[in-house]
């Protein structure tokens, strides 16, 4: 199947926006809802060694040896061009931490107080230590992933007739979100970008199902089986091709609403253009005075005029149609 063919992922609108975006930026760590969800990840018993040996190693250069960072840090920058971005790569809070504490813990040294300069050390020792931890946790878009595992659907969750069915719900969704009319405002009666996003959700569970019921429907070889058991199973199919087409009417409802979106960008255009005439019309006017006779001119300027009236009407037309299709497509259960 082409990408031109292939579906983008689907995400449930309840998954919280902030979990959405880190899901829809990271696909490669999402799991088809037709898979188990992975489980938590467990660090190996040599992992677990390594890290007891090298968290600590890690704290102790870079938050107890006065100095010790400098060599490491400058030599792993020295291949930027600029030295301030490799500098800054390492974050301002960490940049900061690096340079104050080897600093005061000379200064403390220096004026003899040992003690504080040791509870500094011992501080800093346990910041870098948590931060290293920290930074090896699971990463937030994994976790995302695994605990929305079922609430997004990924093209491997469609089979052919299904993933073209979603292919064409969501370039129906798109061309309506990405209209003139929708940007300006004209169809925010049906209030789109909320309505819009559940029902192609909606839309993918159901043909999700359906991929699964098909699935399950060759596993049974029908081929092999007798008339009688057949005939058993003859409503199960009925009721798939029954669905199948409830969810092939509501795409189709989507995609009337589309071109109804279209219509009225062509609309919109055209009013836009039109509506400019009231100030161009002196120009005309003067340009028909100079060229044509008075009666003339003044019949010229009447019909700009008329089909400027024409224009706005078309548009509110458009837009009372477009609206009415909307309307429809959003009282579908979703």
């Amino acid at each position: 199947m082409t990408d031109e063919q292939s579906p983008r992922p689907v995400f449930d609108p309840a998954i919280p926006s902030g979990d959405r975006a880190l899901l829809a930026a990271a696909p490669e760590r999402l799991t088809p809802a037709s898979l188990p969800a992975p489980p938590p990840p467990r660090a190996s018993a040599a992992v677990i060694a390594a890290r007891s040996v090298w968290i600590p190693l890690f704290a102790f250069f870079y938050g107890v040896l006065p100095g010790g960072w400098l060599r490491l840090f400058f030599l792993a920058s020295l291949d930027e061009d600029d030295l301030m971005g490799g500098v800054l790569r390492w974050g301002r809070a960490a940049v900061a931490a690096m340079m104050l504490t080897p600093a005061v813990q000379v200064a403390l040294i220096l004026l003899g107080m040992g003690e504080a300069a040791v509870a500094l050390a011992a501080v800093s020792f346990a910041a870098w230590a948590v931060g290293a931890v920290r930074h090896l946790r699971e990463p937030a878009a994994s976790r995302a992933a695994r605990a929305h595992h079922g609430r997004y659907l990924l093209p491997v969750d469609f089979d052919r007739p299904a993933a073209r069915l979603l292919v064409r719900a969501q370039r129906a969704i798109d061309a309506v979100l990405r209209s003139t009319a929708h940007r300006a405002g004209l169809l925010d009666d049906v209030n789109n970008a909320v309505v819009l996003p559940r029902q192609e959700w909606a839309v993918a569970c159901a043909l999700a199902e359906h991929t699964r019921l098909r699935r399950e429907r060759r596993a049974q070889q029908p081929e092999r089986l007798t008339e009688p058991v057949r005939e058993l199973l003859e409503p199960q199919r009925r009721a798939l091709e029954l669905s199948v087409r409830a969810i092939t009417e509501r795409i189709e409802a989507l995609e009337e609403y589309a071109r109804r979106a279209r219509e009225t960008d062509d609309a919109f255009h055209e009013w836009r253009v039109l509506r400019r005439l009231p100030e161009q019309n002196a120009r005309y006017r003067d340009l028909l005075a100079r060229t044509v006779g008075h009666d003339l001119a003044r019949e010229e300027i009447e019909r700009l005029a008329d089909d400027a009236r024409r224009a706005e009407r078309a548009l509110r037309d458009s837009v009372a149609s477009a609206l009415r299709t909307g309307r429809a497509v959003t009282a579908s259960p979703a």
